[in-house]
């Protein structure tokens, strides 16, 4: 992994400050802190940090092809570029180098723009064609790794986070607050829009393009899915589950390619048990693994994954942490996610990387992706039910079932979820999205209301399947939509990318390979949730490969106290500030009586309800909402605020290397 940055003048050939791109690059200066250069020319730069992970002493970057026409900067990995090198040769391309960066200029050179046919693995890609006048910014097929953009008189600006493009001091810092009814709707911000107004995220799958000034935007694959009753099944299933194992060691052994050592996590659960398993397996020895314990913050696996680590032989780090504690990391992860974080135990998961930095290792596996192609959340269930219980009652179920859910909490019409909200259809996780964006018309101030317009949240999910959605199984429909929202918006963000780089650590997701998503998404839904028994075909796997009481363990989410982090009697003062009517009504998100009134109801109220349910999450929003506005916008506590590096102090030396420093980061 590394960070990428530049610009692009679509308007001519105007020269782009070096000192304003290094600026922008050593704001990521934690993505990458091996190496730092930058590539110039009038009308384009192009500029990288660098996390050396392959080719350690020959891999930088910017390169470019044999007569330097086309210049290319990277961050992530492409995992079979072992194999892709050796195509490459054979074509009579000549390679300097021994990293996957340079092989994006030669791909380029053979494929065009269909060179993203032949890019497998986690990438956000930057490439200049001088010849034909053409920038082109990828980004990987489910959205591992973040790439923005935004423009501002004539200037394309791009970075691997946002901090990079506010650094460059052209593009104005102000909150969409589209993006904050976003994360009172679905958890995140979605997977084009982001919390900075004119800032945006290019969308998994998808490639920019800039020819001769003009910008295109282009998708270049989506999740697809057989029509229903077309999927794969067999009478013995025991040839799918053959290959289903097949795809993961191959997936696994990918994924442990490099120059330097990979490590695991690890949980109480199955997912990341099994990686470290094939991992293992693959080594020839025990993975080094890491894990997460809760001392009263939520439930705690530490046994279930010391368990794990001491069957498999894996040596095991134990990282701990409180309800105090996660709250005191709090500014730091929103201010590493670059906006508000519902999810309080992504605190953990940084700890979690920043341990692994502490110790040494750049890359880490991970479990995550497996609930997405399997169907192990719980809605899955509920729908599943829902389904069953339609069939005697007909179309009238989701109806009934949005009624259920506004009585309980309390809510109204101002949620405005169409019954068909999510491509035409009515997908698993809407129940969960009506529930909780119940909120809004009990929190969101008149203010909030009036500057959303006519805003609906629905309208901006980037479901680009069409009609055939339609035609596919109701899980299906519903593991098409998990990819695309709560995935590549929330836990490649909140949990992944965002969280592990800002420790200089590169995280590996076996179950978001390219030929596992394509087999999950062909075989039958049955083979996916069993009854009741979710991810039963990855169950049968483990059955193979691990002892047994590991392999049947039920799922268990990982997740920390949501409000109550915040709200116990111990708390971070800062907490008081930002909720202070004062600073409620400099922010003019939500109304200070409201959340008066709802943060004295949850400390009081002694049963789990519905409405309890809703105002934890909701009230962890507002919390976080008011973080984050504080960090990036300031004056409304004692905590410090980010300031972008200042401009003037980098001194650049004159080969696209760098020297100096740059003063001011927040």
């Amino acid at each position: 992994m590394c960070g990428i940055a530049g610009a692009l003048d679509r308007d001519g050939s105007r020269e782009f400050s070096v000192p304003r791109l290094l600026a922008m690059t050593h704001a990521i200066a934690h993505r990458g802190p091996d190496d730092e250069q930058y590539h110039a020319e009038p009308g384009v730069i192009l500029g990288a940090r660098r996390l050396s992970i392959v080719d350690l002493a020959g891999g930088r970057q910017p390169i470019c092809n044999e007569d330097g026409s086309i210049w290319v900067a990277f961050n992530g990995e492409l995992f079979e570029y072992p194999e892709l090198r050796q195509e490459l040769l054979a074509k009579g391309h000549t390679l300097t180098t021994h990293c996957d960066t340079e092989a994006w200029v030669h791909l380029y050179e053979d494929l065009g723009e269909g060179m993203f046919a032949k890019a497998r693995g986690q990438f956000a890609v930057s490439l200049w064609d001088r010849k034909n006048n053409t920038l082109i910014l990828g980004r990987d097929r489910v959205g591992i790794c973040p790439l923005y953009y935004a423009e501002r008189d004539g200037w394309l600006l791009w970075g691997s986070e946002i901090k990079a493009i506010l650094s460059s001091g052209m593009i104005p810092i102000k909150p969409d607050v589209a993006g904050i009814d976003h994360l009172f709707s679905f958890f995140c911000a979605g997977t084009t829009r982001t919390f900075f107004e004119g800032v945006k995220s290019l969308a998994p799958g998808h490639y920019l393009k800039v020819k001769d000034g003009k910008l295109s935007v282009h998708q270049y694959w989506d999740l697809d899915f057989p029509d229903a009753g077309d999927e794969r099944r067999l009478d013995d299933p025991t040839p799918l589950v053959d290959e289903f194992e097949h795809l993961m060691r191959q997936s696994v052994e990918r994924r442990l390619r490099g120059d330097v050592e990979v490590v695991s996590y690890i949980s109480g659960g199955l997912d990341s048990t099994v990686v470290l398993g094939l991992a293992s397996r693959e080594k020839g020895k025990p993975v080094k693994s890491f894990t997460i314990g809760f001392d009263n913050a939520g439930p705690d696996e530490r046994v279930h994954s010391t368990e794990s680590a001491k069957l498999l032989g894996s040596p095991l780090t134990t990282v701990t942490l409180s309800s105090p504690e996660i709250a005191a990391m709090y500014p730091e992860l929103v201010l590493a996610a670059e906006g508000p974080v519902m999810d309080t135990s992504c605190a953990a998961l940084m700890k979690l990387a920043q341990t692994v930095h502490s110790q040494g290792y750049k890359v880490a596996l991970t479990g995550e992706g497996a609930d997405e192609a399997l169907a192990g959340y719980v809605w899955f269930k509920t729908q599943a039910l829902r389904e069953r219980i339609g069939k005697y009652i007909g179309n009238g179920l989701p109806l009934l079932t949005r009624k259920f859910l506004l009585a309980a909490v309390g809510g109204g019409s101002a949620h405005r979820a169409p019954l068909l909200g999510i491509g035409g259809v009515r997908t698993a996780q809407q129940d969960m999205y009506e529930l909780i964006g119940q909120a809004r018309p009990i929190l969101f101030s008149a203010e909030m209301w009036d500057r959303l317009a006519d805003h609906n949240p629905y309208d901006d999910l980037s479901i680009t399947a069409g009609d055939k959605m339609k035609r596919w199984a109701p899980m299906n429909q519903s593991l098409y939509v998990g990819y695309k929202v709560m995935l590549a918006g929330l836990l490649m963000i909140s949990k992944g990318d965002r969280i592990s780089m800002h420790s200089s650590v590169e995280t590996r997701y076996p179950f978001l390979d390219d030929d596992v998503i394509k087999f999950c998404s062909e075989i039958a839904p049955d083979y996916k949730l069993h009854g009741r028994t979710e991810k039963w075909i990855l169950r049968q796997v483990a059955a193979r490969t691990l002892p047994k009481q590991i392999a049947n363990r039920p799922k268990t989410m990982f997740r920390s106290r949501f409000s109550k982090t915040f709200l116990d009697p111990v708390h971070p003062r800062w907490v008081d500030q930002l909720l202070s009517p004062e600073s409620l009504r400099k922010t003019g998100y939500f109304d200070p009586e409201m959340v008066k009134s709802e943060r004295m109801k949850q400390q009081a109220m002694p049963r789990i309800t519905a409405r309890r349910f809703v105002m934890d999450i909701a009230l962890t929003n507002v919390v976080s909402t008011q973080l984050w506005h504080h960090l990036f916008f300031g004056g409304l506590c004692d905590l410090p605020q980010w300031t972008p590096p200042v401009l003037d102090e980098y001194i650049p030396s004159s080969n696209g290397q760098t020297d100096g420093k740059l003063a001011g980061i927040g």
